[in-house]
């Protein structure tokens, strides 16, 4: 089983582009949203660590997002507690999926929690910065304050891109994206 790991900015289309692959794929997001969701071990752990922010169960999208921005230090005791179990769950799916030929790692921080392997085969998304800032703002509960601090944690957009074996220019288009992705399989195969 081989890895390609997708990564890039904020809402550069990273789960979009994974998508289209058609191959297994692991999306980091979509896990600590159900950890938020049914994880009653994760809730406990975070009502103990922030007991004045995080007070009901499941737990609500708006209740971290005023606690990361209550204090900087919070998005980090956050991070603390939910990243081993995203990672729990990374491993699970890698068992899962390891007779497939290929797995997709959509996971925003992957180069930052050292989580990649020398072998993964790394895709940076690259898309316009209006084009980006005009989409994040149709989601729901977007606020450019939350978007700012999680762009802080992040290494530079430029190393990310260098450390890279193949860039897709994503124009958020199914036809131009998938022709891209062709020609990476046909490179890697």
């Amino acid at each position: 089983m081989r890895r390609i790991a997708i990564i890039g900015d904020i809402g550069s289309g990273k789960s979009f582009v994974a998508k289209n692959f058609g191959y297994p794929v692991f999306n980091a997001d979509n896990e600590v949203g159900k950890l938020y969701k049914k994880s009653k071990k994760i809730f406990i752990k975070l009502n103990k660590t922030l007991p004045k922010f995080i007070t009901q169960f499941p737990i609500k999208k708006k209740e971290v997002t005023k606690t990361i921005l209550a204090n900087k230090s919070n998005l980090r005791k956050i991070i603390n507690i939910v990243h081993p179990e995203v990672r729990k769950q990374m491993n699970i799916f890698l068992k899962k999926n390891k007779n497939s030929k290929l797995v997709i790692l959509d996971i925003p921080l992957l180069l930052e929690n050292r989580i990649n392997k020398t072998k993964d085969i790394l895709i940076y998304i690259q898309a316009n910065r209006a084009e980006i800032l005009k989409r994040l703002k149709r989601r729901e509960n977007f606020d450019s304050k939350i978007f700012n601090k999680f762009r802080k944690i992040q290494l530079s957009l430029d190393y990310k891109k260098k450390k890279s074996n193949f860039i897709i220019k994503n124009n958020f288009s199914e036809k131009s994206v998938k022709k891209q992705i062709r020609y990476i399989l046909k490179q890697i195969n």
